[in-house]
């Protein structure tokens, strides 16, 4: 068994630590390489990369923090993934700001959602 890490009422096992980790290692990515001047060119629809970003934040969330209400990672994300279109309409970024990158976001980010709220009605414990 990991380690426990006293946080205030709760304790952190080094599993739960490396979840935390990993998101925010992906969080940073996915903002550094959405604000990039010239990022990588992956030869995948803009779209794709944008809803497989969040996809992945959107589960490491939620298996990183499991007693935060979902609707309040739905709301963080969302509004990370706003201010991402808004510094990219910086001009000097050179990128373009797109309701609809933010629209694929969403549509991420809620996917991931529907699907952890119906593992937990069907496995109760899960939640727990």
């Amino acid at each position: 068994m990991a380690p426990a890490l006293a946080t205030g009422a709760a304790t952190l096992t080094g599993y739960s630590m490396l979840l935390r980790a990993l998101f925010w290692t992906a969080t940073i990515v996915a903002i550094v390489m959405a604000v990039l001047p010239h990022p990588p060119e992956l030869h995948v629809s803009d779209k794709l990369q944008h809803m497989a970003a969040f996809v992945v934040m959107t589960a490491l969330a939620v298996a990183a923090y499991p007693r935060t209400e979902l609707l309040r990672i739905a709301e963080r994300l969302t509004l990370v993934g706003a201010v991402i279109e808004v510094v990219q309409s910086i001009p000097a970024l050179h990128r373009d700001c797109d309701i609809r990158d933010l629209l694929a976001d969403c549509l991420a980010i809620g996917a991931v959602m529907a699907i952890v709220i119906l593992y937990r009605r069907l496995d109760p414990e899960a939640s727990a």
